[in-house]
Parts: C-alpha cells; structure tokens; sequence
C-alpha cells in the first residue's frame, strides 16, 4: 500500500518526466533552427548556434521562441522584420551570405 512518502515521490518523478519531454523538444526545436540558419547561411553548426544565441539576445527573445519563429518561417516565408533583420545581421558577421529573399545589398 503506498504511503503519503511514496505519492509525494511519484508526483515529483512524474514532474521530472514532463520536464524531461519539454526539454527534448525544445532541442529538436533549436537543433532544426541551427540546421536551417546552416543550410541557408552556409556557415557551420558552431556558427549557426552562435547566430541562433546572438538573435535571441539581441531581440530579447528566448531562444526556443526564436527557433520556432524560425522554423515557421521555413513552413510559411513569413518572418517578424526584427527577427529577419537581426538574423541577416549575424549573418554577416559569421557567414558569406545573406537571407535568401532579401533584396540585394549594395
């Protein structure tokens, strides 16, 4: 028969789990977003976090949030102007090009 000790511990391992999810999801979030800032940007893995960490900073925005802010763009093309600016910036500063989309620089 269980004790008020034993559901006491079973609703804090049941609380670890769900943190446990929520964390693995909010990698495979970040960890596409690093592959689309790779892929488009063509600069490398380290370098793509580093632009995922640098937009997150500098919008004042979580960085999950920005992830999928970023992913929806992949789905749909549509991006916040703060986002897509601050991204094309940290861009530039890692990688050798620029948004696909974005007019052209000059």
């Amino acid at each position: 028969m269980p004790t008020d000790g034993d559901s006491e511990r079973i609703l804090q391992m049941q609380e670890e789990i769900q943190q446990l999810k929520e964390a693995v999801v909010s990698h495979a979030v970040v960890d596409q977003a690093i592959g689309m800032i790779v892929a488009l940007g063509r600069v490398a893995p380290d370098e793509g976090w580093a632009v995922l960490k640098e937009v997150s900073q500098h919008t004042n925005i979580k960085l999950r949030n920005v992830a999928e802010l970023i992913l929806l763009w992949g789905r749909s093309g549509v991006m916040p102007p703060q986002i897509g600016a601050e991204l094309e910036d940290a861009l530039d500063r890692f990688g050798p090009t620029q948004i696909p989309g974005a007019p052209p620089q000059r």
